[in-house]
């Protein structure tokens, strides 16, 4: 987890389901070292802290030389080793990645339903038109961003017109910025 949710009673929280975390610590976490190996054995000094979560946790102190930086992670695991505990970390920021992937290219504004399944299904259904719409774009030789193909699909969703014609710029660009497309309400 990211540093924004250093929240030690939802993290007891998941401790006590049998999960185990693993986050960065905050530069103004204060906690105090019971003792200590290669990492550290420590509880929170905070008496709010200290309270939310009464258990040991482990800070284990990383150097990433490839980005030459030093990292400071707590975890309730005390039974990985350090190196794997730092790489858990370093693949749940390709998991951040991923989402910030998704903002992007895949037009999820927000989600239809909050269930798991919910969730996963409008992301599958999203990734497959993505798929789709690359797959397109390949076979058609079309030259415009895969954006501007989704965004004149979606406009044009009900025309009867071929897809290489829809994309073609001069057709979008007659068809759907001249003029006017709304229709009228009442007969003048």
């Amino acid at each position: 987890m990211d540093r924004a949710y250093l929240d030690f009673y939802r993290l007891y929280q998941m401790h006590q389901g049998l999960f185990f975390f693993v986050l960065r610590a905050k530069r103004n976490t204060r906690l105090r070292r019971l003792y200590s190996a290669c990492d550290q054995t420590v509880v929170p000094i905070n008496t709010d802290a200290a309270k939310a979560y009464p258990e040991k946790l482990r800070r284990i102190k990383y150097y990433d030389r490839e980005k030459q930086k030093r990292f400071v992670f707590l975890t309730n695991n005390f039974v990985l080793s350090a190196s794997t505990i730092a790489d858990h970390y370093k693949c749940r920021w390709q998991v951040e990645l991923f989402f910030k992937w998704i903002k992007q290219h895949l037009s999820i504004k927000s989600f239809f339903g909050y269930s798991e399944n919910a969730v996963k299904t409008q992301i599958r259904i999203a990734i497959s038109i993505y798929v789709l719409v690359a797959i397109m774009k390949k076979r058609l030789w079309l030259h415009q961003s895969l954006y501007t193909i989704v965004q004149v699909i979606s406009i044009a969703l009900f025309e009867k017109v071929p897809i290489y014609q829809l994309v073609n710029k001069s057709h979008y660009k007659s068809k759907f910025t001249i003029g006017n497309i709304q229709l009228n309400l009442f007969d003048s």
